[in-house]
C-alpha cells in the first residue's frame, strides 16, 4: 500500500489525536485551547486560524468518532462513521505545494475549521485504509494496560504493540521473568 507525506501525516495526527482522550489514568491531553494550539503546532496544520473553545469542543467530538474507526473490525462500521466525518467536514479536495512539500492533496475547504480540517484529511487518510481492505492496521495496543491507538504498518501486519519499545518490551520482560521464576521453580 503506498502512503503518500500528506497521508502520513494525517495518520499520525489521528493516532495523536486519539490518543490525547482521557483513558484510565491518563488526563485529558486537550485540556484547553493552548493545547489545541500546541496540538496544532506541533502537527503543522495549516490555515487554521485563531482556535476558541468551541474548536476544542469540535476536535473533541471528532476525537470521539475516530476512536470509533479504531474500536471496530467491522468496515460497513469504520466506513459509516469516515463517511459522516468527512461529509460534515464539507470536503474539497484540492491540490497544493505548500511549505517546501511537492505536490499533495488537501481534503478540506480553504478557510475550514480546524476540526474540519482534521476530519476531511484524517477522514480521508482512514478511508484509504478501508478501501484498501487494510483496516485490520488500524489498532490499540494490546499491552494490558495500555490501549492507544496505532497504524500498523510491517511488511506482514504483526505490530501488536503502540511502541516495542515500552509497552512490547515491558511485556517480553514480564514473559521471561514468569519463565525464570518457573523454571525456578
Amino acid at each position: 500500500m503506498l502512503i503518500t507525506h500528506d497521508t502520513r501525516c494525517a495518520l499520525d495526527l489521528v493516532v495523536d489525536l486519539v490518543n490525547t482522550a482521557p483513558e484510565g489514568d491518563d488526563a485529558e491531553g486537550l485540556p484547553d485551547v493552548a493545547a489545541l494550539v500546541g496540538f496544532a503546532r506541533e502537527h503543522d496544520l495549516s490555515d487554521v486560524g485563531v482556535l476558541t473553545e468551541s474548536d476544542l469542543a469540535a476536535v473533541r467530538a471528532i476525537r470521539g468518532r475516530f476512536a470509533a474507526v479504531f474500536a471496530t473490525t467491522d468496515g460497513r462500521t469504520a466506513a459509516a462513521v469516515i463517511n459522516e466525518l468527512v461529509a460534515a467536514a464539507g470536503t474539497t479536495p484540492r491540490l497544493t505545494d505548500h511549505d517546501g512539500y511537492d505536490w499533495h492533496v488537501h481534503y478540506f475547504a480553504p478557510g475550514a475549521s480546524v476540526a474540519d480540517h482534521i476530519a476531511a484529511d484524517c477522514g480521508m487518510a482512514l478511508a484509504f485504509f478501508v478501501v484498501a481492505g487494510e483496516q485490520e492496521r488500524l489498532r490499540r495496543c494490546e499491552a494490558p494496560d495500555c490501549r492507544r491507538a496505532f497504524v500498523d504498518l510491517s511488511r506482514n501486519r504483526s505490530r501488536r504493540y503502540c511502541d516495542s519499545r515500552t509497552c512490547g518490551n515491558r511485556l517480553h520482560v514480564a514473559a521471561y521473568r514468569a519463565r525464570r521464576k518457573e523454571a525456578a521453580g
